[in-house]
């Protein structure tokens, strides 16, 4: 007896992995058919009011909250008051400052979230830049932009296939990327670095990878911001832009991406709050409440089945268009034919116009039952109706992996481009590491032999930390300098003074964009880009400018006679910016863009790594 009852015990033992394998499956490939007889039944069973709240989404800041905090309360009430199914998980931000938090903490509060709600909850983010741009420890990418100067359709691809392996880790199904914007316009303060470049074809193959890496991960994939925001130059996040050209243009530049990401299978295609009066003349019809966009051109005739959802519908794209009725927008956003309406300004407002809008038959039960649908197959699809949580003890081997976080790196590597080189300035010599010392002991002497001036919006941020910390272990008394617009100007006598003493100087310029901030522009049109011309004007010949972000920097400074592109203000771009700066990794990227009176696409000076054995002993690789 004594030996069945172990062999009863051992044979329990060994099944337990087993079952929780089981009640947490690996994130499979997407199927779109997987779940769509559980859809059909489940929207049977949903009365009017449930119905509605599945075509909405609202934000989850993510962090950890106690379950009687408001914030947290606040979104029980929505899903048991509006019948919410899905979330759109963002992290809290202060001022310039992203928040960014851990992901067992977010992943905690997402299964949370997942238990308290009669159905399945969708959870999507905007992970454009991998994971990292909201969760901490996880894998670093540069921009998009980047992956255009790298070039390799198969990097783009594990892109996307690392970014759905670490999201669907920590509970999000869906990212609101890749971006299949062409980014024709210079001068645009919202695309920019997030798109992959200026070429329709080009743009369109990465992002045909970068879909086919995600879903193969188990990630639902978006495309935005259709019918194309890459030729414009306002912030929809502030006001209303314009596409101002004609049929002939959009069909040969803006549409061939999305076409391609609609042939690859992408799962959802986001509207943009942009007028195109080449589509529809209406000066008041943003895209996202157009049909003659949404419809007519998306559905009928670029033939896309999939989900339909809106930009954010607090955008003053948008909003300013309904400011005496703010909830109207969500029922012309639905009636236009998008699918899933995504951060309404008013929850209550705009689902009682929802609500009121069906019961009074202007938006029919049929065109409800229609999106309702889409959005229960796509959770049926990921398989959310067996399991919607996730296992959190398999984040510490899904997220992070060492050949992952390498990868990232060797994409910054690949993305650095050369666009002017006198051969005076470049390669930078190191002098090796500071001396050990005790801790709380060591003082780090400057000199001004080396100045480095970091360009940023706000020198409090992260923008140059890595940048300054990777220079320092080259050469340890190089003087590093933070500026920003408030104290450019008061700074300018004491940088010019270090200019003029400098042997070499380097100007690491931090422009990206961002959204909705006032002003938005990636241009330096303040001190900062007042002090960097005062910077040339004294010490062009001897001075390397890193683009950290925005490439077109160099068309507003012609007097830039060594100019190096990142295009992304990552971390593993600043450390790729000095590897390249010190001849420690070759230099292979290429434009894919054109700077104005300064390069081609495709143009790039390639230069060898000068540095034998891949650069110095204390360089980050």
């Amino acid at each position: 007896m004594p030996r069945i009852f172990l062999a009863i015990f051992l044979t329990l033992t060994l099944s337990l992995p087993a079952f929780a394998k089981s009640k947490h499956p690996h994130p499979a490939p997407v199927n779109a058919t997987l779940g769509d007889k559980w859809a059909a039944k489940t929207l049977r069973s949903l009365s009017v009011e449930e119905k509605i709240g599945q075509v909405f989404m609202i934000w989850c800041r993510a962090s950890f909250l106690n379950v009687e905090s408001p914030e947290y309360l606040q979104w029980i009430e929505a899903m048991q008051k509006y019948h919410i199914g899905s979330f759109a998980m963002s992290v809290h931000v202060d001022g310039p400052f992203l928040l960014r938090t851990e992901p067992y903490e977010a992943a905690e509060l997402l299964n949370r979230l997942q238990k308290e709600s009669k159905l399945p909850l969708l959870f999507a983010a905007d992970f454009e830049r991998g994971v990292t741009t909201r969760l901490m420890g996880t894998t670093n990418f540069p921009h998009a932009m980047a992956f255009g100067a790298d070039g390799r359709l198969e990097d783009a691809e594990m892109f996307g296939r690392i970014t759905a392996q670490e999201s669907r880790a920590v509970g999000v199904h869906w990212n609101f990327f890749p971006d299949a914007d062409v980014n024709s316009n210079p001068a645009n303060p919202i695309i920019n670095t997030r798109s992959f470049g200026e070429d329709p074809k080009q743009v369109g193959d990465l992002v045909t990878a970068y879909i086919k890496g995600a879903r193969s991960g188990g990630m639902l994939t978006t495309v935005k911001h259709f019918p194309g925001h890459g030729d414009t130059a306002t912030d929809s996040h502030l006001g209303v832009a314009s596409v101002n050209v004609d049929r002939a243009h959009l069909d040969t530049i803006e549409l061939p991406p999305f076409r391609q990401a609609i042939a690859a299978g992408v799962d959802s295609v986001m509207v943009a709050h942009v007028t195109v009066p080449a589509l529809d003349p209406d000066p008041n019809h943003v895209a996202t409440i157009s049909t003659a966009v949404v419809t007519d051109l998306l559905e009928k005739q670029l033939g896309f089945k999939g989900l339909i959802v809106t930009d954010a519908l607090d955008m003053a794209g948008l909003t300013h268009l309904f400011a005496n009725d703010i909830g109207r927008a969500a029922v012309e956003a639905f009636k236009a034919g998008n699918d899933l309406l995504i951060i309404p300004a008013d929850l209550g407002a705009s689902y009682a116009s929802i609500l009121k809008a069906v019961r009074s038959g202007e938006i029919s039960q049929v065109r409800l039952d229609h999106s309702v649908l889409k959005i229960l197959k796509l959770k049926g699809g990921l398989g959310l109706n067996k399991t919607r949580t996730v296992d959190i003890t398999t984040i510490a081997t899904a997220v992070g992996k060492p050949e992952n976080i390498a990868f990232g790196q060797q994409v910054a590597n690949s993305a650095i481009t050369l666009v002017r080189d006198t051969g005076k300035v470049l390669p930078l010599k190191s002098k090796g590491t500071t001396k050990a010392g005790l801790p709380y002991m060591t003082k780090e002497e400057t000199h001004n032999q080396v100045v480095a001036v970091l360009f940023s919006d706000d020198v409090r941020t992260e923008s140059g930390r890595a940048f300054g910390r990777e220079l320092r272990t080259r050469i340890p008394d190089a003087r590093v300098i933070y500026v920003d617009p408030r104290i450019a100007a008061g700074m300018s006598e004491d940088v010019l003074k270090a200019v003029d003493e400098a042997q070499t100087v380097i100007a690491a310029v931090y422009v990206i964009p961002t959204a909705g901030k006032v002003g938005n522009s990636v241009g330096m049109a303040d001190a900062t880009g007042t002090l960097l011309q005062q910077v040339l004007d004294h010490a062009a010949a001897k001075t390397a400018v890193v683009a950290m972000g925005n490439p077109y920097l160099a068309s507003d400074f012609p007097k830039i006679e060594n100019y190096m592109c990142t295009f992304s203000n990552a971390t593993v771009s600043e450390v790729a910016a000095i590897r390249a700066l010190f001849g420690e990794i070759p230099i292979r990227g290429h434009l894919p863009v054109s700077i104005p009176n300064i390069a081609q696409r495709g143009a790039g000076l390639e230069r060898p790594a000068q540095v034998a054995n891949g650069g110095s002993p204390n360089a980050q690789h």
